[in-house]
């Protein structure tokens, strides 16, 4: 399962756009906490804490326990809904929570990973192609995988794995189409493919000669 990682965030007393420009100033993130059974809840956290967490795991659908100073509940389980960047330098401006309960059944993205090298690249030349990098999955929090692994040795080329031949670890009801393609091995181009795209990018352009604009007059012919 994924692990938890535990994050110290406070509440967020004042809000507005200058409460919230002071705090991201003192290197602090936004962030909300929501649920089916709580109201929500402005918070604040460490800037530092956040940015390093999500970049170290690659990854925004976390499973994480939130510990509120001065609340009575010593922490609150909730998933990593929704991360807001800076669109100029991509630091972290508000995070998302959404509480859940540990008997809750959560849906949510995870990774899709492979295994093995199929033999159709290894021996055929051909590609793996990931046409699917995320699947969604639906599972009780405790049973939440960090990844789907897919072993995909013994695809050969022109063969593919779909979701429903995806195994699902124990807990975990994987969702999507059926029949939608997870990877596949592709054949190889051939040396005519290339040859025949190289001879077209170096075809010269043929030029038309420019019609006159309405009202301009024409060249007059050469004798």
């Amino acid at each position: 399962m994924k692990s938890q990682i535990t994050l110290q965030a406070a509440l967020r007393e004042e809000t507005g756009t200058a409460a919230s420009k002071k705090l991201r100033k003192s290197g602090r993130v936004l962030g909300v906490i929501y649920g089916k059974k709580t109201a929500p809840l402005s918070i604040d956290l460490p800037a530092p804490q956040i940015t390093k967490i999500l970049r170290d795991t690659g990854d925004e659908h976390l499973l994480v326990n939130i510990t509120l100073q001065g609340q009575e509940q010593k922490t609150r389980l909730a998933l990593v809904q929704d991360v807001q960047h800076n669109p100029l330098n991509g630091e972290v401006l508000h995070v998302d929570f959404h509480e859940i309960a540990a008997d809750e059944k959560i849906r949510i993205s995870v990774h899709v990973e492979t295994i093995g090298e199929p033999v159709g690249v290894k021996t055929g030349g051909g590609v793996l192609e990931h046409v699917l990098r995320e699947v969604t999955v639906e599972c009780l929090p405790e049973d939440l995988p960090h990844n789907i692994t897919l072993d995909v040795s013994n695809l050969n080329i022109g063969q593919a794995l779909h979701i429903s031949e995806i195994p699902a670890p124990k807990g975990v009801t994987i969702l999507g189409n059926p029949s939608a393609v997870v990877v596949t091995v592709a054949a190889p181009k051939t040396g005519g493919e290339e040859t025949t795209t190289t001879e077209a990018a170096k075809e010269p352009e043929v030029l038309k000669a420019k019609k006159p604009a309405e009202g301009e007059a024409k060249a007059p012919a050469k004798k």
